[in-house]
């Protein structure tokens, strides 16, 4: 049945003033499975588009990506992959899980975006040959202390000696670890003010954590 067994529902969502539908399960809750979260933390965050998901859409909007890639981590329904690759970019987008991955393909299919590519990808056990990108971009991934340094880690392997990556985050107190693990493994960071979507007057606000190598790096911002 594919993403069809999850009965989605449209949920409306403006990005650069062009209203994008964005299916998604009906109740996030109902998909909660106890055994998976038990065995390995697994919770269906996925199908949703959170805060953090919007803020990175509307940064990638404002860009051309014709001729750059761009790897999207813990894309969930992947609402920053599809602005992308209407952008120009040459999308992957990866998560860990697959139903999140079907959702994407489902709304890319939806809204006539076409050569996305997916994966499956476990950032503690990264495989080889996943190759190099211009542009990575993450939004809402760091739950747990630890996810700070396999983000950091994925990063490091699978970023483009001149690219750049954004990480969207709720100001989350466990986010905060991760400028440390980004130099741990040799990536300069720096931080946006954080800011809600355009237009919402409520809910939180999301700051982006810019990561480059170190040699690409700008004088830090005022």
């Amino acid at each position: 049945m594919g993403f069809e067994r999850f009965s989605p529902v449209p949920r409306r969502i403006e990005i650069a003033g062009q209203a994008l539908e964005i299916w998604r399960p009906p109740d996030l809750e109902a998909l909660i499975d106890i055994a998976a979260f038990e065995a390995d933390e697994r919770i269906p965050y996925w199908a949703d588009v959170w805060e953090s998901a919007i803020v990175l859409a509307e940064e990638l909007a404002r860009l051309d990506g014709r001729g750059l890639s761009l790897l999207e981590l813990g894309c969930g329904l992947g609402l920053p992959a599809l602005v992308a690759a209407r952008a120009g970019f040459a999308v992957t987008a990866t998560d860990y899980e697959e139903p999140a991955l079907e959702g994407l393909l489902f709304n890319a299919a939806r809204l006539g975006i076409e050569g996305l590519a997916t994966r499956v990808l476990d950032w503690r056990r990264p495989p080889a040959g996943l190759g190099r990108f211009d542009r990575i971009v993450a939004a809402d991934v760091l739950y747990e202390p630890h996810h700070a340094a396999a983000l950091a880690g994925v990063i490091a392997a699978t970023l483009a000696p001149a690219g750049e990556a954004l990480v969207a985050d709720p100001c989350r107190a466990r986010a905060a670890g991760f400028p440390d693990a980004c130099r741990a493994v040799g990536l300069a960071v720096e931080k946006t003010r954080a800011r809600r979507p355009h237009g919402a007057t409520a809910g939180p606000a999301v700051e982006i954590y810019v990561v480059r190598p170190p040699a690409s790096s700008p004088e830090p911002r005022p």
